[in-house]
């Protein structure tokens, strides 16, 4: 007789760190579905975990794990060709959630999802130009990849090369505009407008609309169209906060690549902005430097966005006085102190999710935190390996307990105790203390078959 907690321990022992591939295995069977998520998605796996994953009929198996942020590009490729649309287009979209910069997929594959073809069959419910979009807006093109698409032998990837017509050089803007394919000329060409200031005016609606308001905003201004909105004071909302700020603190002249690692930070706290992806065309390392030491906070946090500043530029920015400028540190740099992601951890409530990812978010020396206010710090400290006892009074904690449950610091007796109570018995599951045996024995209980196809 199946268990009444078996979903509980199914999910629990889905995601225990050290539960062994012959546990996991037997979590693939359909009577386990409530742990498919879990297992799939939410943990890294053991390779014939990842091959039985791969090969398992249920395309929900599948597709959970296209969209698992732990397995390596290369794993998550397998499904390139898989038959079901839909689990090619969780390939395409990338891990979920999706926490800070996403490691690429590799070129072939990125090739063969932007340039595939719609087959015959009608019956699929996403079209392959739909999966090539997931996959533009999924951060898994490296910027190396953008940076070659213009000359691309196949027209699609040189057609979507033009999108990025500010950081290409004059020699390949002439290479798309003369491109043998009309699709690829056809879209260099519109792409070609936003540095034009004559076409921009041939083209700007006199009506307000969305169309001008693009425009104004994104393409070459004519000394014609801006003298006429300056006298007829229209159309000024274009000269915002953000252009005011970047002319005060950072003078002409300035790169394109220097007004982008700008406007991402100008008019946002560091909790909006987050870690910062790749840029198109990066400003040097030196320029960054540079801004790490300005007087001005806001060219600090420019800085503090830069994942390649040298070691001492670092911790001047981890002892920075504006708090803004120690969060960014934090957020995107691998060698920002422990105590200042820590400090970011409790202070930015909406980056957690990302600074769990980082290995140098402290998990131990956390004793202090234990009776934090925030439940969310609270768990981290909960889950503690170092603390001088076990966490037995968070076990009473509605918010907490599920952590505390997980504390192989526990005595075995009481994690007995807490498997069977149906408010700990998930958190418990997860316990790294239990053995393999003990984790076998759980799915017994619950009338589970030894294999997948039992």
């Amino acid at each position: 007789m199946p268990s009444p907690l078996a979903e509980l321990w199914f999910r629990g022992v889905a995601a225990n760190s050290v539960a062994s591939s012959d546990v996991l295995l037997r979590l693939l069977h359909a009577a386990a579905r409530a742990a498919w998520k879990v297992l799939c998605q939410e943990r890294p796996l053991p390779a014939d975990v990842v091959d039985a994953v791969i090969a398992h009929p249920e395309q929900s198996v599948r597709r959970a794990f296209a969209r698992n942020r732990y397995a390596t590009p290369a794993q998550r490729s397998r499904l390139l060709d898989d038959p079901n649309a839909l689990v090619r287009a969780d390939l395409a979209s990338g891990p979920h959630p999706r926490l800070g910069r996403v490691a690429a997929l590799p070129d072939d594959v990125i090739e063969t999802l932007l340039t595939r073809q719609d087959t015959s069959d009608h019956g699929q419910l996403v079209a392959a130009d739909e999966i090539s979009q997931e996959l533009a807006f999924s951060g898994q093109i490296p910027m190396s990849f953008y940076r070659e698409m213009w000359a691309h032998k196949n027209p699609e990837p040189r057609k979507q090369g033009a999108s990025w017509w500010l950081w290409l050089t004059a020699e390949q803007r002439n290479a798309l505009l003369a491109d043998p394919d009309p699709a690829v000329r056809d879209a260099a060409r519109k792409h070609s407008l936003i540095l034009d200031p004559a076409a921009m005016e041939a083209d700007l609606p006199e009506a307000d609309c969305h169309h001008r308001s693009l425009l104004l905003v994104n393409y070459a201004v004519s000394r014609t169209v801006a003298e006429a909105c300056l006298a007829d004071g229209r159309d000024l909302w274009s000269l915002d906060d953000t252009v005011r700020t970047r002319a005060l603190v950072h003078p002409l002249p300035r790169t394109w690549a220097e007004r982008q690692a700008l406007d991402r930070v100008v008019g946002r706290t560091a909790e909006d902005i987050g870690p910062v992806g790749e840029m198109q065309v990066e400003p040097d390392t030196d320029w960054y430097s540079a801004c790490a030491i300005s007087t001005q906070s806001l060219l600090r946090r420019v800085a503090a966005t830069c994942p390649r500043l040298p070691r001492q530029l670092v911790h001047r920015l981890a002892d920075d006085p504006d708090p803004q400028v120690r969060y960014l540190i934090a957020y995107n740099h691998p060698l920002a102190p422990p105590r200042t992601v820590l400090d970011a951890f409790i202070a930015t409530p909406r980056q957690r999710p990302y600074l769990l990812t980082l290995p140098h978010l402290p998990r131990t020396g956390l004793q202090h935190l234990l009776d934090y206010e925030d439940p969310d710090v609270r768990r981290l400290a909960a889950a503690d390996l170092t603390l001088d006892r076990p966490p037995i009074h968070l076990l009473t904690d509605t918010d907490v307990r599920r952590a505390a449950a997980g504390n192989p610091l526990l005595p075995l007796d009481l994690i007995a105790t807490l498997l069977d109570d149906p408010e700990t018995a998930e958190g418990a599951t997860t316990n790294p203390s239990l053995s393999a045996e003990r984790l076998h024995e759980l799915l017994d209980r619950t009338d589970l078959p030894h294999t997948a196809t039992e």
